[in-house]
């Protein structure tokens, strides 16, 4: 399948490419993008075997959503193997995720060997590490990036912090800056957490007030909650809809809305949820 850039809905999980039993019911989680897993998940004596697997994920059919892969670094033998096998699968991923991306080469690296005349792959890029984060700016300027994705458990295990939202909020933030200055989309980290919903909830909700797309996740319960986080509800479209109207009313100049200053930043957000909301079926 044919992918472009783009920006997909805000849940998406990841799942073992060992574990051939998880992979419809990832993709029928309800999220909108399913990622398998060669990379963290997999033991290095196992690579191949989950290289190997995973091709099948991309061979079910009609999947509901867009379909991913997460391979190895470019900086191992894993990754370039990946990337050897990733060229010859006769199903093909919508979507590549490079881990422990440094440098704005893995994308073009990954690029180079994998897009054809029919084939070109959204690409997006863990970043996850201190040195990635002193090279943002050349990182995001690759042409064939689509987007990046927070590794929160390899950034906290390389600075020696905790995986507290207060520890790595300089992080978020960090990453949430470079990528809205370039326009691209940020997913954030799971929660790691398997069972607290609540927690989950609370993660997902400062993800997306610091301007996260969506946030990944690491079981099938946590995409509803994420969901419903992430997608406005009825309230914020019928109050950005007002906002628009107000807007147009008062010619674009400042004006009030329920009791609320409202000028060309608030009409400016407000238009861009409408249009979402009006493009979502």
């Amino acid at each position: 399948m044919t992918s472009t850039s783009h920006r997909p809905g805000p849940a998406w999980i990841i799942t073992p490419g060992l574990h051939r039993n998880r992979f419809t019911g990832a993709q029928k989680s309800g999220a909108a993008v399913a990622v398998v897993d060669i990379e963290d998940s997999v033991a290095p004596a196992d690579k191949q075997t989950a290289r190997t697997a995973s091709e099948a994920f991309f061979a079910l059919p009609d999947p509901p959503c867009t379909l991913g892969i997460r391979m190895n670094s470019l900086t191992t033998l894993d990754g370039i193997k990946d990337l050897t096998a990733l060229a010859a699968y006769t199903a093909r991923p919508d979507l590549i995720v490079i881990p422990k991306v440094e440098s704005d080469r893995d994308i073009q690296l990954v690029a180079a060997t994998l897009d054809t005349n029919d084939y070109t792959p959204d690409i997006w890029a863990l970043i996850e590490s201190p040195r990635a984060f002193t090279k943002l700016s050349s990182i995001m300027s690759a042409p064939r990036l689509g987007g990046v994705i927070f590794g929160s458990a390899d950034y906290a295990a390389s600075v020696r912090c905790g995986l507290s939202w207060e520890a790595l909020h300089y992080a978020r933030s960090t990453l949430i800056n470079a990528a809205t200055a370039a326009n691209l989309p940020a997913i954030d980290a799971p929660t790691w957490n398997l069972n607290d919903l609540d927690l989950l909830r609370r993660d997902a909700e400062r993800a997306k007030e610091l301007g996260f797309h969506g946030k990944g996740c690491i079981h099938p319960r946590h995409v509803q909650v994420i969901n419903a986080v992430f997608n406005p509800t009825a309230d914020e479209i019928t109050q950005a809809r007002a906002i628009v109207a107000a807007a147009d009313a008062s010619g674009g100049t400042v004006t009030t809305v329920d009791g609320q200053m409202r000028g060309t930043p608030f009409f400016n957000r407000a238009r861009a949820l409408v249009a979402e909301a009006d493009r979502t079926p």
